[in-house]
């Protein structure tokens, strides 16, 4: 998405809402990092190889899908469901918009050097 996004008459760019959303998935144990869907992942995420993507429906709340590379050794349910948590609470903290989903596709697996 590069236009603004329009949430109750204030405009946020993008890449605030990126911004955000990056950081909240970071901070969950068992995140590597946000991936952009390059390598074998990149056969999942097709969307230009964007890590968060983002679009509004018509009640004004965000549907978010997060793209990320979890650590080895970390349950993936336990990951899918910590990210959801952090990004909906960042969103609606941080924004203050409602939001109608958060998808998470992991992408890889990051193994200890």
């Amino acid at each position: 998405m590069s236009d603004e996004i329009t949430l109750d008459g204030m405009k946020i760019a993008p890449a605030v809402l990126d911004t955000i959303v990056t950081m909240a998935v970071e901070s969950v144990e068992g995140v590597a990092c946000s991936s952009s869907g390059h390598g074998i992942g990149g056969l999942v995420n097709r969307a230009a190889g964007k890590a968060v993507e983002f679009s509004l429906n018509d009640e004004g709340e965000v549907s978010v899908a997060v793209h990320v590379t979890a650590v080895y050794g970390t349950p993936l349910m336990e990951i899918g469901e910590k990210v959801k948590a952090e990004v909906a609470d960042a969103i609606k903290s941080q924004v203050g918009a409602g939001v109608a989903a958060v998808d998470v596709f992991i992408d890889g697996i990051e193994f200890p050097a």
